[in-house]
């Protein structure tokens, strides 16, 4: 049971990072307000916004299906609550929890005249405390509003205040300082909470939850901080719903099972060990928010490099920690070495080996949605595998539009502007696929370090098809004179992410990256159903080559 509990901190990272990968990034800019549109036929061609306020291209708007969009929504709010969950029972091993699960058990053991009537109120206990937390997903939401939370997730100053947040909340795990609410609060929670009965009950979960949010604050706002960003209405609360629940039900299952209390492991030191732990990965996540910042903004300071340099170190010394070789305040002092000490540090300093490679250009496919993208590598042996970079086959006379902020992965033939990739297309005889994309979206990351590669999808990519690759996050400027105010949203656009963000949402009815779009160039008709990320490479080929097949026909 011990080694369990803390195999548990370690998954708490990667279950949180995972929950974050598996979702469909949500990536709007921060002006567009999307609004109901209704599904019809799809029509012989698309639009694209042109450089003035006439929107209308050679033929009426398509609208596809958002099948897809809907499917990745559910998707989405499931990974927050899997998230959450996982947050919840990281925080139940925390020093200012854990040693409270035998103590409130044993209470309503004691304070009740028989059993049935002990797991009634221990249940009515754990209900208390999910209501507690998802009121305060509701009111996150409630706060800040659907439209703001779909803009957390591409704002440089959101991403930095998170980046920032993020770091806070680790160094108050590593004992630099302790995060509090007033004590006066507690105090008239625990008064209201000695009246008794139900309404006692909901006062008692209610000051659990105020003392122990030293412990417990960072990872609720961890967690607050990646369903916000992920631009789901839902998340706050649903991922509140599943932290609350990992509080909750060992609770009503240890009043219901009392023996099992015997089981736990007692209190110590090894506490402390998981809050300093949670510490180092909080401190990880951090980096991928600032890395968001960089790409949006083209700052180019915080490159693949970089990054996976910092973590290297991060979960160096991490490994070290377990190994007893650095300590920290509240540390006891470590005579021994326990096993799971041992297994733990070996998984940590295994996976930072596996991160070595990376520093030359090795994939990392397992962690690549959380990097940044391969092309940022200022030395890549990886990529160079793939042969040069074909600007257009050597028929371009001149640099492609945006190829001067924006770098084409695995040296692919690579367009930037919706316009200028289908007359190329035409020229050519390919048709084209639109990658709507984004600079914080780790799905597509995921997607071109994990699927792309794949011979028989590359060789596709590479040959078959023109690739249009739209970033709909991008914070640079369109001139004033390709400024437009949107006849979809009606706001002004501003950057090339408003423009394309805009494009998608208007004529594809979806938000939601990656999202990939065939079309024939000529008539620019769709050739197959539109889809997300798809992490099987045979199934995307298919997709790829269904539309290859349509437009040959």
């Amino acid at each position: 049971m011990r080694f369990i509990s803390r195999v548990v901190t370690i998954l708490f990272i990667f279950g949180l990072m995972s929950a974050t990968a598996d979702a469909q990034d949500s990536l709007q800019y921060e002006d567009l307000e999307f609004t109901e549109i209704v599904e019809e036929p799809i029509q012989e061609q698309a639009t694209v916004h042109s450089n003035s306020q006439d929107t209308t291209h050679a033929g009426a708007p398509i609208s596809a299906s958002n099948d897809a969009g809907n499917t990745n929504d559910k998707s989405s709010l499931w990974a927050i609550f899997m998230a959450g969950f996982v947050g919840g029972f990281a925080a139940l091993l925390m020093p200012c929890i854990f040693p409270m699960l035998p103590f409130t058990v044993s209470y309503f053991t004691k304070s009740s005249h028989n059993k049935s009537k002990a797991v009634i109120h221990a249940s009515i206990y754990g209900l208390s405390i999910v209501v507690i937390y998802v009121l305060l997903g509701i009111l996150i939401t409630v706060v800040f509003g659907a439209d703001a939370l779909n803009s957390l997730s591409t704002n440089g100053i959101f991403n930095f205040a998170f980046f920032a947040l993020l770091v806070l909340f680790a160094f108050s795990f590593f004992g630099a300082f302790e995060l509090s609410l007033p004590s006066s609060l507690a105090n008239m929670l625990d008064r209201k909470a000695d009246r008794g009965g139900l309404l006692g009950l909901f006062f008692m979960a209610a000051t659990l939850a105020v003392v122990s949010f030293s412990c417990t604050g960072p990872i609720i706002g961890t967690l607050l901080v990646q369903a916000a960003s992920m631009g789901q209405l839902l998340g706050p609360a649903i991922g509140m719903l599943g932290f609350a629940l990992a509080l909750a039900i060992p609770f009503s299952l240890f009043a219901t099972f009392p023996s099992l209390l015997k089981s736990l492991p007692s209190s110590g030191g090894w506490l402390h060990s998981v809050k300093v732990t949670l510490g180092f990965l909080e401190l990880a996540l951090a980096l991928k928010f600032l890395s968001n910042v960089d790409l949006a903004y083209h700052w180019n300071l915080f490159d693949r490099e970089v990054f996976l340099s910092l973590w290297i170190v991060i979960f160096g010394f991490l490994g070290f920690y377990l190994l007893g070789k650095i300590r920290f305040p509240g540390d006891s002092p470590l005579q021994t070495l326990s096993l799971p000490r041992v297994v733990l540090s070996m998984i940590v300093l295994s996976f930072t080996l596996y991160m070595i490679p990376g520093l030359w250009g090795a994939p990392l496919k397992s962690i690549s949605a959380f990097l940044p993208p391969q092309a940022t590598q200022d030395f890549d042996l990886y990529t160079s595998s793939f042969g040069a970079n074909r600007a257009h086959d050597g028929k371009a006379d001149k640099a492609r539009r945006y190829s001067d902020i924006f770098h084409a992965p695995l040296n692919l033939d690579v367009s930037y502007d919706y316009e200028e990739g289908i007359a190329f297309a035409k020229m050519a005889g390919k048709p084209v696929m639109l990658d709507f994309t984004g600079h914080a979206c780790v799905n597509c990351r995921k997607m071109e370090a994990s699927v792309w590669p794949d011979k028989d999808v590359y060789r596709l990519l590479k040959d078959e098809l023109v690739i249009i690759q739209l970033y709909v996050d991008d914070k640079t400027a369109l001139p004033e004179e390709e400024q437009f105010v949107s006849s979809f949203s009606g706001k002004k656009i501003k950057t090339i992410g408003n423009k394309w963000s805009d494009f998608q949402a208007n004529k594809f009815n979806s938000n939601s990256q990656p999202f990939y779009v065939l079309l024939n160039p000529g008539d620019e008709a769709l050739l197959a159903k539109p889809i997300g990320a798809e992490y099987e490479p045979k199934s995307y080929y298919n997709f790829l080559q269904s539309a290859i097949h349509q437009y040959r026909k």
